[in-house]
């Protein structure tokens, strides 16, 4: 009687442990069922929408009878004859190799400085994090101003200097407004995370004689690769997603020398009416993203120091 008793008592107690597992997976699921709706709605939708159109010849400017199933002839034609998607696939790639380590970069400096500047901190941390708060409409007509050709900022340098319509140097021109725009918004998670950092890390090394050069190369970037790695995937992902400041700045031009993907499907769709196509840029937009992130994270995360 005695083992049939425990053996009953066990397995009650597993079955209450069941029970409160149960319960506490409700709980969790219930609390995350606003955010799942919200995805399905907003993210998960468009994108299954965005793959079902783009299998569809879709150009509302010249075609009434609505929809053509035409397969994968928007991806083949895509990547075989578009000259202008090549050319915006190559001009994304340079933003995204050039401001997502200039950015980091410049990030890391402005937050060290920041938190060790002794006078003046929040001046400071509020000059270096505002060009965030701008619009980026705001952000692109500042900018085109600085740019224009004699009346501008650097036109009373030199009239001569013409950024935003020279092949060559409007790339370039955009690459340096997107870093002064995104820097102090990064610098702000890198202040996170340096607070974060345990100070008797520092003073052990100090004792021990390091230099600030070792502290920074052995103890706070080590430290800070948590932080690194979440913002290495924001920029990436910021890197594709600009529209506003091309419309207004350059609308792509000089001869698409400055357009993008994104600003591309904009084009595609909107002022062309190819609905059909524009969604298979958006599908390939989306897949190169998830790629880029995937490596970005299982690269990375072997690297990293949590703790």
């Amino acid at each position: 009687m005695s083992t049939i008793t425990r053996t009953a008592s066990v397995n009650n107690g597993l079955s209450r442990a069941r029970r409160k597992k149960l319960r506490t997976t409700r709980l969790a699921l219930f609390l995350l069922l606003p955010s799942l709706i919200f995805l399905a709605l907003f993210t998960f939708y468009p994108i299954a929408y965005s793959i079902y159109m783009s299998l569809f010849k879709n150009n509302q400017a010249t075609y009434r009878t609505g929809p053509v199933y035409i397969g994968l002839e928007n991806y083949i034609r895509l990547f075989t004859k578009d000259k202008i998607f090549a050319q915006s696939f190559k001009n994304n790639i340079i933003v995204a190799i050039v401001t997502v380590p200039t950015s980091i970069a410049l990030a890391i400096s402005m937050a060290l400085f920041a938190n060790k500047v002794k006078k003046f901190k929040g001046l400071v941390r509020v000059s270096f994090f505002y060009p965030t708060l701008l619009p980026m409409v705001a952000v692109a007509n500042i900018w085109l101003f600085i740019y224009t050709p004699m009346y501008g900022l650097l036109g009373f340098i030199n009239p001569n200097w013409r950024f935003l319509t020279n092949p060559n140097t409007v790339l370039w021109a955009l690459i340096v407004m997107l870093i002064w725009k995104q820097a102090g918004y990064v610098m702000v998670f890198f202040i996170s995370g340096l607070q974060n950092i345990n100070p008797e890390l520092y003073e052990a090394a100090h004792i021990d004689g390091a230099n600030s050069r070792q502290i920074f190369w052995k103890i706070t970037w080590p430290m800070l690769m948590p932080t690194t790695l979440y913002v290495m995937i924001i920029t990436m992902t910021n890197a594709f997603k600009l529209v506003d400041h091309l419309y207004i700045m350059t609308k792509g031009g000089p001869g698409n020398s400055s357009n993008m993907l994104l600003f591309y499907v904009y084009q595609t769709a909107f002022d062309r009416s190819n609905t059909g196509y524009a969604s298979a840029m958006t599908v390939v937009i989306i897949a190169l993203l998830l790629v880029l992130t995937a490596v970005q994270f299982f690269t990375q995360d072997k690297r990293t120091h949590y703790a």
